[in-house]
C-alpha cells in the first residue's frame, strides 16, 4: 500500500477496531447467529455442516474453509459430535486420517441452512444491483488475497 493511498483512506478503514469492515463482519455474524439460534448452531457450525455434507471432508480441509486452527477445529468437532451432528470416521484411503461424516440428525439440518444464509445475503445487499454485488465481492476477495500474501 502506498503512502498516498494510506493518507487518502478514510479514518474508518485505517483504525482497526473501528473499521467499517470489522463492523460489517460483526453485524453479519450477529444476525447470522440470531437466525441460526433456533437450530442450536453457530455460523461456524452451520458452515461446517454444509461443507461436510458434500462428502470427503477432512479436519484439515475444513480448517482452511472455516478459518480456524487445529485446536479450534478439534473443539468445534468435539462440540458437534457431542450434539450428535457428526462423527469422525477412518479415511478410506489413509488410515492415519479421518473424514467427517454427518449423522442423520446433522443431515436433517443441512437443507434448513442455505435459506438462512440466503436471507442474510438478501438483507445485506438490499438495494444493490447485481453489478454492485459483483464489485463488492471482487473487492473483498482482493482484500483477502492481499492480506494472505507476504507484505511488500
Amino acid at each position: 500500500m502506498t503512502d498516498d493511498l494510506t493518507s487518502a483512506a478514510p479514518v474508518e478503514l485505517i483504525l482497526g477496531g473501528g473499521s467499517l469492515l470489522v463492523q460489517v463482519g460483526r453485524d453479519l455474524n450477529t444476525e447470522t447467529e440470531r437466525l441460526l439460534a433456533p437450530y442450536d448452531l453457530t455460523a461456524q457450525q452451520a458452515a461446517l455442516l454444509l461443507h461436510a455434507a458434500r462428502g470427503g471432508a477432512t479436519p484439515s480441509g475444513l480448517m482452511r474453509q472455516l478459518g480456524t486452527d487445529t485446536a479450534g477445529m478439534t473443539r468445534l468437532l468435539d462440540r458437534m459430535q457431542a450434539k450428535e451432528l457428526l462423527v469422525r470416521a477412518r479415511h478410506p484411503g489413509d488410515r492415519r486420517s479421518v473424514v467427517i461424516e454427518l449423522t442423520p440428525r446433522g443431515r436433517a439440518l443441512v437443507p434448513k441452512l442455505p435459506p438462512v444464509f440466503g436471507r442474510i445475503t438478501r438483507q445485506a445487499f438490499t438495494g444493490f444491483s447485481a453489478e454492485e454485488v459483483a464489485q463488492v465481492t471482487g473487492m473483498l476477495r482482493r482484500i483477502v488475497d492481499n492480506l494472505a500474501s507476504e507484505p511488500s
